[in-house]
C-alpha cells in the first residue's frame, strides 16, 4: 500500500487569550520549519478566529484540539471542542467589533466548513493550498512524491476542490489549570 505524504502536529488546550497566542506561534513556527512561510499569516490569523469562536461561545467547557496537517498541496487547519451547536456565519455591521470570524476563515482560506462529531463535539476547519516554490526544493514534499500520489489518484489537475475531512483525534482531559499540549509527527 503507497500512503501519501503527509505532517501532522496538534495541541490540546484551554481557549483562553493567553493560550490562543501561544498556539499561534506554534502554528507559525512549526510551519516556519516545514517551510511554508508564505501560509504562516493566513493560518495564524485563520486558527486566531476559531479559538476565539470557542473561547466566547464554546460550551460546557473551553477545552479544544488544534491541528494542523499537510497533505501534499494543501495545508487542513482544524479546531475540535466539545461543544455540539455548529456556529453560523452572520453579516457583521461596519461597525460592529463581533461576528466576523468565520468571514475572515472563508477569506483567507481555499475551503473550509463545520461538521459534527460523534462525541457531540464539532470540528471547524480551512484549508490553504500549499505554494509551489519558485525554484529549487524547498517543499516540505518532494516533487516525486506529489507527482506519484497525484496520478496514483488519477488526478493531474493540482488542488481538490473538497478539503480532506480531518481525522478525529482521542481527546484527553486537561486539567483546568493546564497549559498547551502538543504533538509533532513529521
Amino acid at each position: 500500500m503507497i500512503s501519501r505524504p503527509s505532517r501532522h502536529c496538534s495541541v490540546e488546550l484551554q481557549a483562553l487569550p493567553p493560550r490562543i497566542g501561544q498556539v499561534r506561534r506554534i502554528v507559525s513556527a512549526q510551519l516556519r520549519y516545514w517551510h511554508l512561510d508564505a501560509l504562516i499569516d493566513p493560518a495564524a490569523l485563520g486558527v486566531t478566529e476559531l479559538l476565539t469562536n470557542v473561547h466566547r461561545h464554546a460550551e460546557p467547557d473551553k477545552r479544544c484540539t488544534v491541528e494542523i496537517l499537510l497533505m501534499l498541496d494543501r495545508l487542513t487547519v482544524s479546531v475540535r471542542d466539545h461543544d455540539p451547536r455548529l456556529p453560523r456565519p452572520c453579516e457583521a455591521g461596519p461597525v460592529s467589533t463581533h461576528g466576523r470570524g468565520l468571514g475572515l476563515v472563508a477569506a483567507v482560506s481555499e475551503s473550509w466548513g463545520i461538521h459534527p462529531r460523534d462525541d457531540g463535539g464539532k470540528v471547524v476547519w480551512f484549508t490553504l493550498a500549499v505554494p509551489r516554490p519558485a525554484f529549487g526544493n524547498a517543499s516540505p514534499v518532494a516533487p516525486d512524491d506529489l507527482a506519484l500520489a497525484r496520478a496514483l489518484d488519477g488526478d493531474q489537475t493540482g488542488p481538490h476542490p473538497q478539503a480532506p475531512d480531518p481525522h478525529p483525534l482521542t481527546a484527553v482531559r486537561e486539567p483546568e489549570h493546564a497549559g498547551a499540549r502538543s504533538t509533532v509527527s513529521g
